[in-house]
């Protein structure tokens, strides 16, 4: 999975379907890392590579929405 964190020169229509697409992903290892818990037979190394995995995909979530929604100043 490769996903580029120089996000300046992408339009924002390309960000917002790169977002849903790591959303997605994310919610997927949530889903596979549940399952693995729930059936206990992931073992310790698998669980924490998926869960880095799942950290990483968060960071490219918020770097995107950061980009998308617009600094207000009150």
């Amino acid at each position: 999975m490769n996903a580029p964190t120089d996000l300046s020169m992408k339009t924002d229509e390309v960000l917002r379907v790169e977002l849903e697409v790591f959303r997605r992903q994310h919610r997927d290892l949530d889903e596979a890392i549940e399952a693995l818990h729930e059936k206990g037979t992931a073992d310790q190394l698998t669980l924490r590579r998926l869960k880095k995995e799942k950290l990483r995909l968060k960071d490219f979530i918020r770097l995107i929405e950061d980009r998308l929604t617009p600094d207000i100043i009150a």
